[in-house]
């Protein structure tokens, strides 16, 4: 029996960066969690125990800390191209790279109605990712954002389903829809006004869940990722994860009281799961785009 030694990666994790640009009394705050993975002629450090080709995990991490001083952070896309290219350039036996970066966003603190120059708090309404990689010359980018909780108290209905030996649940015309939506969209190229992008892409996927009225989660979904394509060229697919968050009435009938539609029971376990792909058919063709990208 012959045994051969397969793909593989390694790199530096969740490296936690904080970069202050200091402009008078007026700062801008990136904070940031970045991890690199490094392909290439590693074999030698499997099978002989020899490093010489191994770029330490500690010089990944201190790659970003300095690229963060030197170049600045600007947009994740931007910063996860940086360093990509920089480990596939300039290490010759590196043949690819991959960097994941999730952006935690920060609000200004009101003072009097104006914003202060530099106090904060931390921003809602999910976090910004992106996944960059790096094949050769080749380069890939694929963003997202994650734990964007949304809800509808009404426009939800779900009926029409089948009706087994084991179906419990009611059919309904109304109901609540609540979701926490992680979407990961692959751009058909590496030249996009990244801010407006994401902005855009993700003011598209609140408006979609907000007007359409649903007769199914995986029908919002679809709709969304629809939207998203049809309004931003640039964006090749988009795959969308959302647990259904489910809200059911609560029996108040014990206590002689009604409950029309008024008081739920928020349940967090167990929850449908539903997940899709949203493809323009003229997409170009993903390469590694998504290897190794976490939930799809």
């Amino acid at each position: 029996m012959a045994i051969t030694f397969g793909d593989n990666q390694y790199g530096k994790a969740e490296v936690r960066l904080v970069r202050i640009t200091r402009d008078g009394d007026r700062h801008q705050i990136k904070d940031l969690n970045v991890s690199t993975s490094l392909r290439g002629d590693f074999a030698d450090a499997h099978l002989a125990g020899d490093n010489a080709k191994v770029v330490a995990t500690d010089t990944q991490k201190n790659t970003v800390y300095a690229f963060a001083q030197q170049y600045g952070v600007g947009e994740i896309e931007e910063f996860g191209l940086r360093l990509g290219r920089h480990f596939v350039d300039d290490f010759e036996w590196v043949t690819g790279a991959q960097v994941r970066i999730e952006e935690y966003g920060w609000d200004r603190i009101a003072v009097d109605g104006a914003d202060h120059g530099h106090a904060f708090s931390r921003a809602g309404g999910g976090t910004r990712t992106t996944v960059v990689t790096i094949d050769g010359p080749s380069a890939w980018v694929v963003s997202g954002l994650t734990d964007l909780v949304v809800l509808k108290s009404t426009g939800s209905e779900f009926r029409g389903f089948p009706r087994v030996r084991y179906t419990s649940l009611a059919e309904t015309n109304d109901r609540i829809l609540a979701t926490a939506v992680t979407a990961r969209w692959r751009y058909g190229s590496v030249d996009v006004d990244w801010a407006k992008s994401y902005t855009d892409v993700r003011r598209i996927m609140l408006e979609s869940f907000a007007v359409k009225h649903s007769l199914a989660l995986q029908q919002t979904l679809y709709y969304m990722g629809e939207q998203v394509l049809l309004a931003r060229p640039e964006v090749a697919e988009i795959r969308m994860s959302m647990p259904n968050k489910h809200h059911f009435l609560v029996d108040l009938s014990p206590f002689g009281l009604p409950n029309e539609n008024e008081v739920y029971y928020a349940a967090d376990r167990p929850y449908g799961l539903i997940e899709g792909t949203v493809t323009r058919d003229d997409a170009p063709d993903a390469g590694r785009a998504w290897q190794a990208v976490p939930g799809f």
